[in-house]
């Protein structure tokens, strides 16, 4: 499933991605290229949901390889759809439908991910909480574009919330 979900966002970025202006998206990429990985580093021994695959699991044995495929193609794939469409129009209306369009996209597939076994839930993180969450992130993605700090700042802060909320503790930490 998530080979499928990547190469079908790859496809939707050749079709409708801004590659000839990649550039101006790249510091947001990396952004959230980043924030997945600190996700990743800081939450591996109290980790809230696995990626699992079924299908391909030869090719995605685990976890980690999983959230790298994702880092690498959906999220580059993802911005170069997103941003360049966000920022095409100045109406607010089509604005709100394309992010509207991006979460509950995102949302499908993570509830038909967790479904179908694709992804579980840890630590008392449920489908639920992905909720805000997926907002938040498509909110912050066009504001790290116009206002790089400020994003940093409500990501840093989302993060600290999140960490105290599931019990996060730095003492256990590796």
């Amino acid at each position: 499933m998530h080979i499928i979900y990547n190469v079908l966002l790859l496809l939707a970025a050749y079709r409708w991605g801004d590659w000839r202006n990649g550039e101006k998206y790249y510091p947001t990429i990396l952004f959230i290229i980043l924030c997945d990985f600190l996700h990743n580093f800081l939450s591996y021994d109290h980790q809230l949901w696995t990626f699992h695959e079924k299908m391909l699991q030869g090719l995605l044995p685990n976890h980690t390889i999983i959230s790298l495929l994702i880092m690498f193609v959906g999220y580059p794939s993802t911005i170069l759809i997103y941003l360049y469409k966000f920022f095409k129009t100045n109406s607010w209306w089509k604005r709100t439908a394309h992010f509207l369009f991006w979460v509950i996209l995102y949302l499908s597939i993570e509830f038909i991910g967790f479904r179908t076994g694709y992804i579980t839930y840890h630590n008392g993180w449920e489908f639920w909480h992905s909720i805000p969450f997926v907002f938040a992130m498509f909110i912050i993605i066009p504001l790290h574009h116009k206002n790089p700090r400020l994003a940093w700042g409500l990501a840093i802060g989302i993060t600290t919330l999140i960490l105290h909320y599931y019990g996060f503790s730095i003492d256990k930490m590796k």
